[in-house]
């Protein structure tokens, strides 16, 4: 195995399956420690959870690249801790995640989606505001819309909760508020061919950038920083591999 990637309802698993890449469901706090145990060349992390458990540390991806793991991020969570550990060797790729390392990003809202189980294939039931936002400007270059009106589509977007941020709810909104009724029919009407999935886009380039280095050849990452075992980080690896039913991990 070369390269493990954490991915869902951004980036479905390839048909048929890359050949020595593992794919992996949505991270969770502790995945990548897991993964990282296993001694992969490459992990990539697109998707993950939040909220209603534990999100994915920064202390586990700094530990895998202490380990000689290179760690990409894109799309998701990944281009948010991309864009939190760039100077420390971390792999951001993509637009969201330029964005963020901008700074022209900042909340977590802007890439949460509400989704179904696996089983449903991570059937997305709301749109990501990064989406809202690429679509509304591809329909901004092409004359769909007026730079006003677009601005108030993003205004409205990003002031709805994101378990209720979909492009119904949106114009919606914007008929209530008595923006103009022909230019809410007009971005109706071209949005079902019109919707940019950055989203996918970003984690696609990811996948690529992934299998383009593997096919390079794969030398250990070199990072700049001595890993720090703080007593909440060895208690947090022993919880982690005791309940992956682990023997303590002799690599420190």
């Amino acid at each position: 195995m070369n390269a493990i990637i954490f991915a869902g309802p951004s980036l479905p698993s390839p048909d048929p399956p890359i050949s020595g890449i593992a794919w992996r469901p949505p991270v969770r706090q502790g995945d990548l420690y897991s993964a990282a145990l296993s001694g992969p060349a490459i992990i990539g992390v697109v998707d993950g959870y939040f909220e209603i458990v534990p999100t994915v540390w920064h202390k586990e991806i700094l530990w895998a690249m202490a380990h000689g793991i290179h760690v990409y991020g894109a799309a998701s969570i990944g281009a948010l801790r991309a864009a939190e550990l760039t100077d420390f060797g971390m792999k951001g790729i993509g637009q969201i995640y330029r964005q963020f390392h901008a700074g022209q990003l900042t909340d977590d809202d802007e890439v949460a989606v509400l989704h179904g189980p696996a089983e449903t294939g991570y059937v997305q039931v709301t749109d990501a505001m990064v989406n809202v936002r690429a679509t509304i400007e591809r329909a901004l270059q092409l004359g769909i819309l007026e730079p006003a009106f677009a601005a108030r589509l993003v205004s409205i977007g990003k002031s709805l909760f994101y378990k209720d941020r979909t492009y119904e709810a949106i114009l919606n909104v914007a008929t209530e508020q008595g923006l103009a009724p022909e230019a809410v029919r007009r971005f109706s009407a071209w949005l079902p061919g019109g919707k940019i999935d950055q989203k996918r886009i970003d984690a696609s380039e990811m996948l690529q950038a992934i299998t383009a280095h593997m096919a390079g050849g794969v030398i250990p990452l070199k990072v700049s920083y001595e890993f720090s075992h703080t007593f909440a980080w060895e208690e947090a690896r022993r919880r982690i591999e005791l309940a992956c039913g682990l023997a303590t991990h002799a690599i420190r």
